[in-house]
């Protein structure tokens, strides 16, 4: 600053005079960014439990606010020189170019260490004061191309080298000004949106996001999530599903703070599993399957298969039957019908490891999935053999697909192999 304005005023350069003025400014911003970084550095406590990284954002706006100012005031004295208003005769002596030279060198330093600490620490006051001195650059180079040009006769150079510079500081500070509010305004950021967007959608299984929050403060990114999980889940299946959710955010916003909030999932998403644990709360029920939630004009209508104790009466078992159903529609309110089927609760079977047609068993399966089981066993009981399978599928192809190629197989052996009362297909990638 000194050295520009000493050379300017001795020189009766404009474009150095604003230089100077422009290079005034440094010692506000260094000392506002020393500020700043103070401040932002502590640690979070009870005033303030996201910490103090927006110290570094209200700098960098003051910052730009100063840089703003000086810009118009050094616009007005190029435009008064322009028009005559002011008459300043310039020297183009060679020590003006010397001391220009020495500016030249000092702005390339300060910039390139202010540049270098921004990107090693993320620093939002580090990187406006780099623009900073990028901009003192420029426009030492313009004024430099100023003083050239008076030199060579044309005198309005200076001027116009100081509206240039204006222009420069002009442009950056609004640019910084725009970029810091953005973050005191917790705007989101669109880009730290949108990985953190698509990181959660890779999780498998998926996971319901209800809301997605980020804002930012000194190059760190705060995250809110509200994700849905099944009413019936533990409390360790949801805060399983909430750690996957921040891995996942953390996998591509490795400095970010996150937070996710675990609801039930929606009501016509968890229909089943409100109807399950209702039937399931009644004493005596054992076991429940085959359920089926349909929706029809009036409402959502309920079957499924009970199976209770079978040494219970038909008169105990239609009671119970009663108090599921009417547990159903109580806990579940959208449910306006439940029909029921009754089903004794077998007991254990006695039997034996036995021999059978595997031969023909492995014929069955290989015709219907092209390889042969992975596992057979033959179980004679009481009631007659039991067949236990297992079949190796393709790892991508649906559950539902899977199951029909069980079924399948299952009604195959029981046609074709005789004696045999029940086919258990078990189905693995």
């Amino acid at each position: 600053m000194v050295v520009k304005l000493a050379t300017g005023l001795a020189s009766g350069s404009l474009g150095l005079i604003s230089e100077a003025l422009h290079s005034g400014t440094d010692l506000v911003a260094a000392l506002l960014t020393f500020f700043a970084i103070g401040v932002a550095v502590r640690p979070a406590d009870s005033s303030h439990p996201y910490g103090h990284g927006k110290a570094e954002h209200l700098a960098a706006l003051a910052e730009a606010g100063v840089l703003l100012l000086v810009s118009l005031a050094v616009g007005a004295l190029a435009v008064a020189r322009l028009t005559g208003r002011i008459e300043i005769e310039t020297s183009t002596a060679w020590w003006v170019f010397a001391a220009i030279a020495v500016v030249i060198a000092i702005d390339i330093s300060r910039t390139l260490v202010s540049f270098r600490a921004a990107r090693e620490y993320s620093s939002p006051a580090l990187a406006s004061n780099a623009l900073h001195f990028g901009s003192d650059l420029a426009g030492t180079l313009a004024v430099l191309t100023g003083l050239l040009a008076v030199r060579s006769g044309w005198p309005d150079g200076d001027s116009l080298a100081a509206l240039f510079v204006a222009f420069l500081v002009v442009t950056a500070a609004v640019r910084l000004i725009r970029r810091n509010v953005d973050v005191l305004m917790d705007r989101a950021p669109a880009e730290a949106v949108r990985i953190a967007s698509e990181a959660i959608a890779t999780l498998d299984p998926p996971v319901e996001v209800r809301r997605l929050r980020l804002r930012q403060a000194a190059g760190r990114t705060f995250t809110d999530v509200v994700i849905g999980v099944s009413p019936g889940a533990a409390v360790g299946q949801g805060h399983a599903v909430a750690d996957r959710v921040e891995e996942a955010v953390h996998g591509v916003l490795p400095d970010s703070d996150v937070v996710v909030h675990v609801e039930p999932a929606a009501a016509e998403t968890a229909l089943r599993e409100r109807v399950h644990e209702s039937a399931m709360s009644v004493s005596r029920v054992r076991e429940i399957h085959n359920l089926s939630v349909i929706e029809l004009p009036d409402g959502f209508h309920v079957s499924l298969h009970l199976k209770l104790p079978g040494d219970l009466s038909l008169e105990e078992a239609h009671a119970i039957a009663e108090h599921v159903e009417g547990a159903i529609v109580r806990g579940v309110p959208e449910i306006v019908d439940v029909q029921s089927h009754l089903e004794p609760l077998a007991e254990p079977a006695a039997g034996r490891v036995a021999d059978g047609d595997a031969a023909a068993v492995e014929r069955l399966v290989c015709n219907a999935i092209g390889s042969l089981p992975r596992a057979l066993r033959f179980l004679r009981t009481d009631e007659g053999v039991v067949v236990l399978l297992t079949l190796a599928l393709d790892p991508a192809q649906s559950l539902a697909a899977a199951h029909a190629t069980a079924s399948s197989v299952e009604e195959q052996i029981r046609g074709a192999v005789p004696g045999v009362v029940e086919v258990i297909v078990h189905t693995e990638p």
